[in-house]
C-alpha cells in the first residue's frame, strides 16, 4: 500500500518521523489525522516525542528492532514514559548531531556519516547489533538523506554509479534502485516512509516516481 502524505504542511515526510518495522516515532504534536493514517498505512504502533524542543523527529533518529540511536541534542526526558519495546536506547555525543541524516540502518548492517568518531562507530555497532560501515552514498556523506530501505529493497539518488548499486546490494542484502520523490528530489530519505507493511510518500510525488517507489519496496 502506498499512501502520500504532508506533515506540518511539508512533503518532507521524512525529517518528522522515523520507522522500522512494527514501530514508528513521530512528533508529538502532530495531528491526530496523520498519526492515524501512519499507523494504518505502515501498521505500526507509534510514539510522540519532542527533541530539543524540535519536531524534526526523523533527522534525530536512527533505529531498528535492537536498538535506537538518539541526537545528542536530546536528553533522557524526551523519552521518558515511552514504550521502546526490547531495544536498547542510547543517547550518541557527536558533533553530527543529526542522526536520522547520517545513518542508515536494517537488522543486518548500518552504513554511516564518515566524520562519526571511532568512539561513536563502536556505539552505533553495539546499539544496533550490526556491521557498521562508514561510506557515502551518491557521493553524498548524509546518507540517510539520500535513501531509503526496508527489507524487500533500498531506493538511492540517481547519482549513485553502478558499482555503488552492486555494493548496496551486497551489503543489504536487498535489491537497489535508483529513483526520486516529490516531484524529482533526490533527498529520497526526507521524502518517503517504508517499512515491509506499506509506503508513505510525499504529496508532490509523482505518478512516475510512484511506480518506481512501488517496484522499489512491494
Amino acid at each position: 500500500m502506498i499512501n502520500k502524505l504532508s506533515i506540518f504542511d511539508s512533503d518532507f515526510i521524512g525529517v518528522y518521523v522515523k520507522v522500522f518495522k512494527d514501530f514508528a516515532i513521530i512528533p508529538r504534536n502532530v495531528p491526530e489525522e496523520t498519526k492515524l493514517s501512519i499507523e494504518e498505512t505502515l501498521k505500526v504502533r507509534t510514539a510522540g516525542v519532542i527533541i530539543d524542543n524540535f519536531s524534526l523527529i526523523g533527522t534525530m533518529i536512527a533505529f531498528n528492532s535492537n536498538g535506537i540511536i538518539v541526537s545528542g541534542l536530546s536528553g533522557k526526558d524526551d523519552f521518558s514514559g515511552i514504550d521502546i519495546g526490547n531495544r536498547n536506547l542510547v543517547i550518541l555525543k557527536d558533533r553530527l548531531n543529526a542522526i536520522g541524516n547520517n545513518i542508515i540502518t536494517s537488522d543486518r548492517a548500518a552504513i554511516i556519516h564518515p566524520s562519526f568518531t571511532e568512539s561513536s562507530e563502536k556505539v552505533i555497532g553495539d546499539i544496533l547489533g550490526v556491521e557498521v560501515i562508514k561510506s557515502t552514498i551518491a557521493g553524498v556523506k548524509t546518507v540517510g538523506s539520500v535513501a531509503v530501505l526496508n527489507d524487500k529493497g533500498m531506493l538511492v539518488s540517481p547519482e549513485a554509479n553502478e558499482d555503488e548499486i552492486k555494493e548496496l546490494s551486497n551489503i543489504f542484502h536487498v535489491p537497489v534502485k535508483t529513483g526520486t520523490a516529490n516531484y524529482g528530489s533526490y533527498y529520497i530519505g526526507a521524502s518517503i516512509l517504508a517499512n515491509c507493511n506499506g509506503v508513505m510518500v510525499g504529496n508532490a510525488t509523482t505518478s512516475i516516481e510512484l511506480g518506481r517507489i512501488d517496484d522499489t519496496f512491494s
